[in-house]
């Protein structure tokens, strides 16, 4: 009887607008890939199709009147379906799995809006269970700055992007807080680096915290 394969490993990545969340998940994933390892991108909301159902409301700004803890549920269901349709199948069978944002953008974000601390507990407990990333990499920038680089995209300022900067700045204290509070999952990347600088910081995060785990080639 063949070997049952390892769990894949879980890494997410976080922070405020303008981070670059989504262009370093994909280089990760390029370089794991040349490391001989499987790796399923995916996002949030968003990562399965009807949590990208949910992402264009919540984008949109569809819950917002309902205030932030109605948004945080809305959140919690399209995370559940991403987890139980595209994340777990994948860990399940030995995929690395990079996901662009996941519950810690709830706590920073609707959590700094004011959504009960206990709330967002109870809803990791539900939905997350077990399945909390190996690795979150935590894309620090001050939000001023990412918020700037955000300008000029398509289809213009999303619900988030448009917040007053003080909550884009409550929002940064909320992951620098998550990330102090658990380190041995956590990793702050300073991403006012250039691109290259920040890449190589990630690769050494998730090379010294996962791959020499998993008997990689660090």
């Amino acid at each position: 009887m063949a070997a049952l394969k390892a769990r894949g490993r879980f890494i997410t990545l976080e922070g405020g607008e303008g981070a670059g969340k989504s262009g370093h998940a994909k280089r990760l994933a390029a370089w794991l890939k040349g490391q001989g390892i499987g790796v399923l991108v995916t996002r949030e909301p968003g990562g399965s199709p009807r949590a990208e159902t949910l992402r264009k409301m919540l984008l949109s700004g569809r819950f917002v009147s309902h205030g932030p803890e109605t948004e945080a549920l809305a959140f919690a269901l399209a995370r559940a379906d991403h987890l139980a349709v595209t994340i777990r199948p994948a860990l399940k069978v030995g995929t690395w799995v990079i996901c662009d944002r996941f519950m810690d953008s709830t706590r920073a974000y609707q959590g700094a809006a004011g959504a009960d601390a206990a709330l967002l507990d109870l809803l990791d407990e539900i939905v997350v269970g077990s399945d909390r990333p190996d690795l979150t990499l935590i894309l620090d920038v001050p939000a001023e700055a990412g918020l700037k680089r955000t300008q000029g995209r398509e289809g213009g300022p999303d619900r988030f992007e448009r917040d007053a900067i003080e909550l884009h700045d409550a929002r940064r204290r909320v992951f620098l807080e998550i990330a102090a509070r658990e380190p041995k999952r956590c990793a702050v990347i300073d991403t006012t680096q250039d691109k290259v600088a920040v890449a190589k910081a990630i690769r050494k995060a998730v090379s010294e915290r996962l791959l020499t785990r998993a008997g990689k080639r660090a």
